[in-house]
């Protein structure tokens, strides 16, 4: 999340607990034009045709969301470790990478690919359908390995198992799109997927202001926010309903630190148990949030909308809390990666996990529930040293060629 490059022995800074509780890409052109079959093949890419999503014979469906895997191609082993064990656990439907996935200190186009492909393999491997979004340090490596996030895009697009498609050009950010999940019997929209890039770092100035004093991370742009809202006003008028959905970003809106204490402007103890109970949050604040200086308005068009059930980030490692927002959950997934910061000392790797999302077509909202797994549930080894290993053998479609 730092705006500096990190070692990977090392804690980002010192952490000082602040309370809390121990596929189809439906763009706008399409979406605007009579009588388009939603679920048809939209060949945009030489990739990703036909892979559709579809809930299982018994209406469920299941997601995992792995955040912050952030290392770069000598990954520490546990990283990969404790994906493969939720994967095997949770059995899930489809997997987002949502956003870090890779960091600084690849120095090569081998190198940086190799880092994709470290996270990519375990989808690959059990033939789990995945995507991913993009965060703030996925071009760390970029000046030294020359891949840019729209050429890691097409990278991670060659993979089998892997359903980003190029995503809308007309807008701020790389890869943003929606994903339909169709019910049992294929024929309806019964849950959406947002996945949207909430950028890397906010500009040197605006109006000749700088923002030194104000957080410095980047911020759903209006274009983004635009795109979500008449995009799901189009989706339903062809469907004939709001198709309920999640939203996966990066970085954290402002309205992740409003519920935590219940207020903008009052940050006490006595604030946050009153939001516990009127948010009914669940899990830990480790740090403050990280948003951009700008609120997006993006949590004001969702209200509006009322189809996005839950929106969740990842960007601040050690924060795993969810809370009801006003009708939409907001939260977060934990760090995956142990070569990044985690908490402090020994607890360093205690918070490492993952998020499941459990999905029922014959609920109204769909989403029925979801939790943490943590890397302590499968009794792995959470010392807080550096386990970098080799980078993961990469097929033979995915290598460079020299």
């Amino acid at each position: 999340m730092s705006n500096q490059n990190e070692n990977k022995a090392l804690n980002r800074r010192d952490f000082i607990k602040v309370g809390g509780m121990s596929t189809l890409a439906l763009t706008i052109a399409t979406a605007g034009i009579p009588g388009v079959d939603l679920f048809s093949t939209v060949a945009q890419a030489e990739t990703n045709d036909n892979k559709k999503l579809l809930f299982n014979p018994d209406g469920k469906f299941k997601i995992v969301q792995f955040n912050d895997t952030q290392d770069d191609e000598r990954i520490d082993r546990r990283t990969v470790e404790l994906m493969e064990k939720v994967l095997d656990s949770e059995k899930p439907d489809f997997v987002v990478l949502n956003g870090d996935i890779i960091t600084g200190g690849c120095n090569s186009e081998l190198e940086m690919k190799e880092a994709m492909n470290n996270v990519a393999q375990p989808m690959e491997q059990r033939g789990i359908k995945w995507a991913v979004t993009f965060g703030n340090h996925d071009e760390d490596s970029t000046p030294a390995g020359g891949l840019d996030e729209e050429a890691m895009l097409k990278y991670y697009m060659t993979y089998n198992y892997n359903v980003n498609q190029p995503g809308v050009k007309s807008i701020n950010g790389t890869g943003n799109m929606n994903l339909l999940i169709r019910d049992s019997k294929g024929k309806k929209a019964s849950f959406n997927l947002w996945l949207l890039d909430s950028g890397r770092y906010a500009p040197k100035t605006i109006a000749g202001q700088d923002f030194s004093g104000y957080p410095t991370w980047d911020w759903i742009r209006f274009s983004q926010v635009d795109w979500y809202y008449e995009t799901s006003k189009k989706l339903e008028q062809q469907v004939g309903y709001k198709v309920p959905s999640l939203m996966f970003i990066h970085i954290p809106l402002w309205e992740h630190r409003y519920m935590w204490f219940s207020s903008v402007d009052s940050r006490t103890e006595e604030d946050h148990a009153r939001a516990v109970t009127k948010h009914q949050i669940v899990g830990e604040r480790n740090e403050e949030e990280c948003p951009g200086p700008v609120n997006s308005g993006l949590f004001s068009a969702m209200l509006d909308r009322g189809d996005v059930k839950g929106v969740f980030c990842g960007h601040d490692h050690v924060n795993t809390y969810m809370g009801n927002y006003y009708g939409i959950l907001l939260g977060y997934s934990g760090s995956t990666g142990f070569g990044t910061y985690g908490l402090s000392g020994a607890e360093r790797n205690r918070l490492r996990g993952a998020r499941v999302f459990n999905l029922d077509e014959n609920t109204e909202n769909v989403l029925v529930e979801t939790h943490m797994v943590f890397a302590k549930d499968y009794g792995m080894d959470l010392t807080a040293n550096d386990q970098s290993m080799d980078p993961v053998p990469m097929p033979e479609k995915q290598a460079v060629k020299n």
